[in-house]
């Protein structure tokens, strides 16, 4: 089938399956065209948790489409391409952090949402990039354990200064290449333009950046802003809605290793292969279903 083809039987087989297709900002351009809602983590979490449909093809990676489970119960969930993971979330198990735990009693337990159904199962509250400040705030516990990302820990312990932050040594494979050499070298190659990055970045990176934000916040601060060149220091999939949005910009993508192969994978035929096949459908143990969705549903509850 050639690309329009293959768009018509999609969109018939999410008509007969009743289903919504929802698609990350790091997805390749072809599968934001075809999904219903592009976003990031904490958007999809929330559109998930409230879409009437029976059916939600999450074009991600593993551990959203986990997320997306934990708050639709009574819906299938399919995740397109089943090997489509998150290097970060591997980086921490729940028995690491049952020992983390252990060592720290009366610590809080925050997990980014770049973390497994198992290892939200022993935390006590999610977040996202978005709202990660906004959580830790909102704790009353003087210490914080935090998993897996490092990077995002510490953008954090700067943002509460009042926290105690006890940091996994995790971090996101792609924003963690990004150097400060090449922040550098990208103002010098555009001096007039505004460098925005994610709170995933080194922290050196993070501190050369005239904005720091999640995907979302990202987009929307370059599409509010006056300024006509940007810098973008996040996953590079983000630049087909900026451009789509704002075609009278300009946008320069930071460093070249801001891809994410993960994400790269879905394609249009892994869309529709999951639609005809009803595959891959996300099952998760009850047990651990029902404490990691605790901590999903502690996070839209803070305001």
């Amino acid at each position: 089938m050639d690309k329009k083809e293959l768009t018509r039987n999609i969109l018939e087989l999410k008509r007969q399956r009743n289903a919504v297709i929802c698609a990350h900002n790091y997805q390749i351009d072809e599968v934001q065209e075809i999904a219903d809602v592009v976003g990031d983590s904490f958007a999809l979490s929330k559109y998930c948790a409230s879409s009437p449909r029976d059916v939600i093809v999450f074009c991600g990676v593993h551990f959203m489409a986990e997320s997306a489970k934990m708050l639709s119960l009574q819906k299938t969930v399919l995740l397109p391409e089943i090997h489509a993971g998150c290097p970060m979330a591997d980086m921490v198990d729940a028995k690491g952090l049952r020992e983390m735990k252990r060592n720290h009693p009366r610590a809080a337990v925050v997990c980014y949402i770049n973390t497994s159904a198992e290892v939200k199962a022993e935390c006590d509250i999610c977040c996202t990039s978005s709202n990660a400040v906004k959580v830790i705030q909102s704790l009353a516990e003087e210490e914080i354990i935090f998993v897996p990302d490092k990077n995002l820990g510490d953008y954090i312990q700067k943002k509460v200064p009042e926290k105690k932050m006890i940091i996994w040594d995790g971090f996101c494979v792609t924003h963690h290449r990004v150097t400060s050499k090449e922040v550098q070298k990208a103002k010098e190659a555009h001096p007039d333009a505004v460098i925005l990055v994610h709170p995933e970045c080194r922290p050196e990176v993070v501190e050369l950046a005239d904005f720091v934000g999640s995907t979302k916040q990202i987009i929307d601060f370059a599409t509010a802003s006056p300024g006509k060149k940007f810098i973008i220091g996040t996953e590079m999939g983000v630049l087909y809605r900026l451009k789509k949005d704002n075609p009278e910009k300009t946008f320069y993508l930071l460093s070249q290793g801001l891809i994410c192969p993960n994400m790269k994978k879905t394609r249009l035929e892994s869309v529709y292969h999951a639609l005809e096949k009803m595959q891959y459908a996300i099952e998760i143990e009850e047990a651990i279903l029902i404490k990691a969705r605790t901590t999903l549903e502690r996070m839209l509850n803070v305001q």
